[in-house]
């Protein structure tokens, strides 16, 4: 049976991926379990089948534009793709004790870390171009413009991601794309988000297929995340120039680590201190990051005018 309230709130998460590129699994899942009372496993089964449905699309766009490194999609996915089918036998065996439910919390609590993580890496790459030349050529084949593949941590970041994506359906976007930007510090950023979602498509479509055959997938949940997501998404994408992504993904943060708390059961008054720490830690890292934007800034300028 077609349900509207998850259809609305699946449309809300849905606009928030659209603008971030991230929190899909992240939001989708504890939204479930949170405010709409689904069983954990059915939660995370549910909303990985509705993922495998809709990442190719994204996928088939940056594919078209060249903006995918298939050589980094294949070394991931011969970790992830195995990994993400094993970690629905763990799913299963932590289904007892509302064990999945504390998976999810601490792949949240990782996906806030990433979070944290991915801005600052992004800041300090930005500075770090503005202030060397010869940045931009480290992590490059020699006169070809190519990455460097790192074939064994590559082939253990899917491995890892998988792992936890068939536990959680968290990770895909979050984590991955993190482990790639500190693997790959040199690699363009729409190539990121292009490779990442690529190689999401067989992880997700792997973790989805185990939990169809092990898990507790319920038709009804995912008919309806799929009427609320797909419009969500397109429209989430069509704003998100226009929209101030490190104000969206630091909010998305703090409702990740909210989210992740109550999951793991801690409580209300403990989960206020928490989150106004995030707060605080939130508006420091943003002056310091425009700091550190004025400095790069004023070093560039200065540069010109010395030549």
């Amino acid at each position: 049976m077609i349900d509207l309230p998850l259809i609305t709130g699946s449309f809300l998460v849905a606009v928030v991926v659209g603008l971030t590129g991230m929190g899909g699994g992240a939001l989708m899942t504890p939204m479930m379990m949170l405010f709409f009372n689904v069983p954990p496993l059915a939660a995370v089964s549910s909303d990985l089948v509705a993922s495998a449905v809709m990442k190719p699309v994204g996928s088939a766009v940056h594919l078209r534009r060249g903006t995918v490194d298939l050589r980094l999609v294949g070394w991931l996915c011969l970790g992830s793709v195995p990994a993400a089918f094993c970690g629905v036998f763990l799913a299963r065996a932590f289904a007892v004790g509302d064990g999945v439910k504390y998976a999810l919390g601490v792949a949240l609590l990782l996906a806030v870390a990433g979070l944290a993580a991915k801005s600052w890496l992004a800041g300090r790459r930005a500075s770090t171009s503005s202030t060397s030349s010869t940045s931009s050529a480290e992590g490059f084949v020699a006169g070809s413009g190519r990455l460097v593949v790192r074939p064994i941590p590559t082939v253990l970041v899917g491995t890892v991601g998988g792992l936890v994506v068939g536990v959680s359906s968290v990770g895909s976007g979050s984590l991955i794309v993190v482990a790639l930007l500190a693997l790959y510090p040199a690699i363009k950023a729409n190539e990121l988000v292009g490779t990442d979602l690529v190689q999401a498509v067989p992880l997700v479509t792997s973790a989805a297929l185990g939990h169809l055959l092990f898990g507790d997938f319920q038709l009804d949940l995912t008919v309806s995340l799929l009427i609320g997501s797909i419009p969500g998404v397109y429209l989430g994408a069509r704003i998100s120039s226009r929209a101030p992504g490190g104000l969206i993904r630091a909010v998305l943060a703090i409702v990740l680590l909210a989210s992740a708390l109550k999951l793991l059961g801690v409580g209300n008054a403990a989960t206020l201190w928490a989150l106004a720490a995030a707060v605080l830690v939130t508006v420091a890292g943003w002056r310091w990051r425009v700091r550190a934007a004025a400095r790069a800034s004023s070093g560039s300028t200065d540069l010109a005018r010395a030549r």
